[in-house]
């Protein structure tokens, strides 16, 4: 990997899963020279304050929340289904924050979170092969060839609806909608309608009597316009690669190149390949970003993916996800987070719990079981202890809907229920209900941490 980077040098490097069937490619190159001239979508200075935010999260003083669709899609592009997912972001914030006594960085998997890399590059019904289906800025749902054909003019409607996305959420987070004592009065209406509303009943009556004192001395959103406005993020997986490339510019305070399609971008497991377009990519911005850690990452080749994406060992810079399954994590993270601890590398580690839990059920729906979830999360948080790094946040596929997709919580949805709403169009997300648990049992296995963490101070 030489120093000579541009935004087009990927171009030269070994690119998986970006599809090269464009049925006519000077159409894709008009349509990458528009992107160009749009304005960005989010600024370099955002960008900046998320690094700055994710450096607490890297030094042990903050906790990541990151969460939204496993696909954005046209055909359910809602303002209704924008802010309830906010909102669903929001109160697993409240209860976090409360649970680990540290502020919870926010951060959506939307407003750009379209293309997904597919195990298969085609998919046959009935014996007729067409082009799997890769996400709404590529190609649809439907399968007829037409509909599988990758037509660029969606890359431009993904741009649109991303950016009216964005509108809605900078509404929200400053006009009123994310005030506290809203977000806790929702969370108090599902405490109340769960099954399990005894087992959250102590810690949400605990924030209640938070409030109340706050109030009492006068902390109301009233007297501190913090307490009814929220930083959030935008983020998503960085595959598309000429659709980023269009989208990075120089930042006029710094010189730097950013990416303004999102203010954090990741790359896949199935693209992290050192020599690969996305690794030389990601190295050449300055926008904070991801990388997806599986079961077959070794330690020294993660230390030099490391060195690749963050040189300068810069805090907030690299976020690490892992995604082994719960049958797989207490094998492989552990020597993986030694090497990055042994290391002395200043990274995010994060988990996600959602992609190597996958199975499909018996009526053939791709699903996820929420006990296999929650053991990830749990095994996460305690390897993260045993190892002496920071539990740094997790990173769900998730929506405020009411869908029918991943199994068991609370209200037991089992295999019978998937096909109610089972809405997706790609991966099983955990729906409103499920999240806002889960929120709930992370903040079970976070509080012994808080509770030493004081001791230790006194």
């Amino acid at each position: 990997m030489t120093d000579r980077w541009t935004p087009s040098s990927w171009r030269t490097k070994p690119a998986k899963h970006i599809p090269a069937d464009y049925p006519e490619p000077a159409a894709l190159e008009r349509v990458e020279t528009i992107l160009r001239g749009m304005p960005p979508l989010v600024f370099a200075g955002e960008a900046r304050r998320l690094k700055s935010l994710l450096g607490d999260v890297a030094a042990g003083r903050a906790f990541l929340l990151q969460g939204g669709d496993c696909s954005e899609s046209f055909k359910e592009f809602h303002a209704d289904n924008i802010r309830d997912t906010f909102r669903l972001l929001l109160q697993m914030a409240v209860v976090l924050t409360f649970a680990g006594g540290k502020p919870v960085v926010k951060v959506g998997r939307i407003a750009g979170q379209f293309a997904k890399p597919r195990s298969e590059p085609v998919e046959t019904v009935n014996g007729v092969t067409l082009p799997s289906y890769r996400g709404d800025n590529i190609n649809a749902m439907d399968f007829t060839e037409a509909d599988r054909t990758p037509d660029p003019e969606r890359l431009l409607r993904a741009y649109n609806q991303s950016s009216a996305t964005l509108n809605l959420l900078r509404a929200f987070a400053g006009g009123g909608y994310a005030d506290l004592y809203n977000i806790h009065r929702w969370t108090l209406g599902f405490v109340e309608g769960s099954p399990q509303s005894a087992r959250y009943r102590e810690l949400a009556d605990k924030i209640s009597e938070a409030l109340d004192f706050m109030a009492a001395v006068g902390v109301t959103p009233q007297t501190h316009s913090e307490m009814h406005r929220v930083e959030f993020f935008t983020s998503h997986e960085a595959l598309l690669l000429g659709f980023e490339e269009a989208m990075t510019r120089v930042d006029s305070t710094t010189g730097d190149w950013y990416d303004t399609s999102a203010h954090l971008v990741w790359i896949g497991e199935r693209t992290r390949q050192l020599d690969g377009a996305h690794v030389e990519f990601m190295r050449g911005i300055k926008n904070p970003v991801g990388l997806k850690v599986g079961p077959t990452l070794e330690p020294d080749e993660l230390l030099r993916l490391i060195d690749a994406l963050n040189p300068a060992d810069e805090p907030g810079r690299l976020t690490l996800y892992g995604r082994f399954g719960s049958d797989k994590i207490e094998a492989r993270l552990p020597a993986l987070m030694a090497a990055t601890k042994r290391a002395g590398r200043s990274v995010v580690w994060a988990t996600d719990p959602m992609h190597g839990n996958t199975l499909k059920a018996a009526n053939g729906y791709k699903t996820r079981p929420f006990d296999r979830i929650l053991s990830e999360v749990k095994s996460f948080i305690e390897i993260a202890r045993a190892e002496g790094v920071h539990p740094g946040g997790v990173h769900l596929e998730m929506t405020g809907q009411n869908v029918t997709e991943c199994l068991g919580g609370a209200r037991a949805l089992n295999e019978g229920d998937l096909a109610d709403r089972y809405h997706t169009h790609c991966d099983p997300r955990l729906n409103a209900d499920q999240a806002l648990e889960l929120a709930f049992l992370v903040a079970e296995k976070l509080k012994p941490a808080r509770q030493a963490e004081w001791q230790a101070a006194e």
